[in-house]
């Protein structure tokens, strides 16, 4: 069926897309230095983000639909389930506004959804869900913006980014009369990998967990202890000598600094609570795989896996960060066009044993990502330094400060780059998020200490 026809429908059950049923958010702060009147104009903001999904990004503009075989994202050529838009004005100065983002004040500045979980009795989830924030002064405005995650995954959303800014200058700079092709042309659905499917070849899939009905969840669940968010900076010159040592023990950056952060938070929990020392330790670099199976950039339900590696909450606090980083290399590499079609095919399985399960009123298990489930120490990785973030122009200029969506789960760390930074040069510091309960103070690490900068309640 063409995306002209009156309906048209993909499957989001045929990989791990629909395993991450919540809405992922971003805060973009905008500063006015000018004064200038028009500053972020509501009508072209709106304008633009309309055409954007109703010409180029048609999903978008669609809804989900669970059905008796799963779950598919169907859109129209004649209806459309528009990204709503909220506004609101302020009366606060550009510092306190400031203040806000770098806290990650999501329930002022960013849009929430009724629901989140695609349900046969809700099919209104929003796919993109935005809330301008001015203020009476005019020094700045702030975007908060939400997508589901079964939809997109970050790099395909800084992808709709990237068009959405683009086309919103074109029509404030010249209207929208002239022609403007956006700089990147979107795809949808999930792309076949069967070619990559070796049936002599089995493989276990750690990444995986299956658990009982009662224990099921289609989204991150909170614990019992605050969450603090702690921001460490990393210097060029820091940068510099661990690249330095990862080419000297055959790693990548991402990787060394992956291992720098396991064995620290590992260290930490360790010394509060000698007790967990044979507990497992289990971490997971959230990786997309388009280059290694050749996938544009721009599909939206892409073939993301959360490689893990686990070991007891000792031997890493043990280990030597060049060996850790030596077994986050392997997680990583482990991950081959057959091991991700293999991971596929047996989530799928699985999946069509649920729905078998349900018609026949069986209570069997289900299927969930490893990394939502418990254990005395958790690192969770996801890098977005490569993402065009600080590019997002609108045609008022680009942002001064991102910040990448908050998550005040337990173990999570964000690797983020600043406003100047280039990942192929490292010209500028990196950011690092690390998020762990309150009483867990990241200072007290040799390894966090050297690039602790501020935290975030």
């Amino acid at each position: 069926m063409t995306a002209d026809a009156p309906e048209t429908r993909f499957s989001i059950s045929n990989n791990s897309s629909h395993l991450y049923q919540d809405h992922f958010s971003y805060i973009l702060e905008y500063k006015n230095g000018t004064q200038a009147d028009g500053f972020f104009d509501l009508e072209f903001l709106k304008k633009s983000l309309n055409i954007l999904v109703r010409k180029h990004y048609k999903p978008v503009a669609g809804w989900f639909q669970a059905r008796n075989n799963g779950i598919d994202v169907v859109y129209y050529s004649d209806k459309f389930n528009d990204p709503p838009v909220t506004t609101q004005t302020l009366d606060m100065d550009y510092d306190t506004l400031s203040r806000h983002v770098h806290d990650s004040n999501v329930e002022l500045l960013v849009p929430a959804a009724s629901s989140t979980e695609i349900t046969f009795e809700d099919n209104d989830i929003p796919m993109i869900m935005v809330k301008v924030t001015y203020l009476e002064s005019n020094e700045a405005v702030v975007l908060g913006i939400s997508y589901h995650h079964s939809l997109m995954d970050g790099t395909s959303f800084w992808t709709f980014m990237a068009n959405w800014s683009a086309l919103c200058k074109h029509l404030y700079e010249h209207g929208d009369t002239a022609e403007f092709d956006i700089p990147n042309s979107p795809t949808f659905e999930f792309p076949d990998i069967s070619h990559f499917h070796n049936p002599s070849k089995k493989f276990e899939h750690p990444e995986y967990i299956l658990v009982d009905p009662d224990q099921y969840h289609t989204k991150l669940q909170p614990g019992s202890e605050k969450i603090v968010e702690t921001i460490l900076e990393v210097s060029v010159e820091q940068q510099h000598a661990l690249r330095q040592q990862a080419r000297d023990i055959g790693v990548s950056f991402t990787e060394l600094l992956c291992a720098v952060m396991w064995k620290g938070i590992n260290g930490l929990r360790l010394e509060l609570d000698p007790e967990i020392g044979s507990g497992l330790s289990f971490y997971t670099c959230i990786l997309n795989s388009r280059t290694r199976t050749g996938v544009s950039n721009n599909v939206c339900a892409s073939p993301v896996i959360n490689t893990p590696c686990e070991r007891t909450v000792a031997e890493v606090a043990a280990l030597e960060v060049c060996d850790i980083a030596q077994l986050v290399h392997e997680a990583i590499a482990k991950c081959t066009g057959e091991y991700l079609s293999s991971s596929f095919r047996y989530l799928h399985k699985q999946f069509l044993q649920e729905l078998d399960d349900t018609r026949n009123n069986w209570v069997g298990k289900k299927v969930m990502c490893a990394f939502t489930c418990s254990a005395p120490v958790k690192c969770v990785i996801a890098s977005s330094r490569t993402f065009p973030i600080y590019s997002t122009d609108f045609g008022f200029g680009t942002p001064e400060y991102v910040h990448p969506p908050y998550l005040p789960y337990d173990g999570f760390v964000r690797i983020w780059p600043t406003p100047m930074y280039d990942a192929r040069s490292s010209n500028a510091p990196l950011h690092v998020y690390v998020s762990q309960p309150e009483h867990v103070d990241l200072s007290q690490s040799p390894l966090f200490a050297q690039f602790l900068k501020y935290n975030i309640d």
